[in-house]
């Protein structure tokens, strides 16, 4: 069976949902993300899919096709990689390798973790999250922590929900005070 990862960039205090600038989508801020963005790279290099809800599938078509001048390889990679969008109202996806995921998510996601391939990214989307999350389909959580208190917004993890232990899988720190704590359910 694949494994489904959630990757989220987050505050320290939580927050997955960007009401602030502390995020950079092209990592094209003041401190220098080359290590971020080569982490980033080999985590793709060992997925085959991407795995989206709605909103955040029609942020990504509606930006990254439109930077023709990325040096980062996020286009090229987003626009290669195999895009699978849960979504109930979207018939046309409009973006190359994509494909809508009409039916029950927890089932579409089942089926999609039994299928040969490489791991499943899930990014952002934070509805999908919770609705993984509280299935218990999630085998990894790769959580870029950005070193910012935002003081609100969306967390990664439904209210009330509890997981009594998770299992550091690694850890590590970047230039720019971002770490990466990876964890997988004990």
């Amino acid at each position: 069976m694949r494994t489904l990862a959630i990757t989220e960039n987050i505050t320290v205090d939580g927050s997955i949902e960007m009401l602030t600038g502390w995020f950079d989508p092209q990592g094209q801020g003041e401190a220098d993300m080359s290590d971020v963005l080569e982490e980033s790279h080999r985590q793709d290099s060992e997925a085959d899919a991407l795995l989206l809800g709605r909103q955040t599938f029609e942020d990504f078509r509606g930006y990254w096709p439109a930077q023709t001048d990325d040096t980062t390889g996020i286009t090229d990679y987003l626009n290669r990689v195999h895009k699978y969008v849960v979504s109930s109202s979207l018939t046309e996806p409009g973006w190359e390798n994509s494909t809508v995921l009409a039916g029950d998510p927890v089932k579409e996601v089942t089926a999609l973790k039994a299928r040969e391939g490489r791991d499943i990214v899930l990014t952002g989307s934070i509805t999908l999250a919770h609705t993984l999350i509280r299935a218990g389909l999630v085998d990894e959580y790769r959580l870029f922590v950005y070193p910012v208190v935002q003081g609100g917004g969306r967390r990664l993890f439904p209210d009330g929900y509890q997981i009594p232990q998770l299992r550091l899988v690694d850890a590590k720190t970047f230039s720019s005070g971002i770490t990466l704590q990876r964890y997988a359910p004990a």
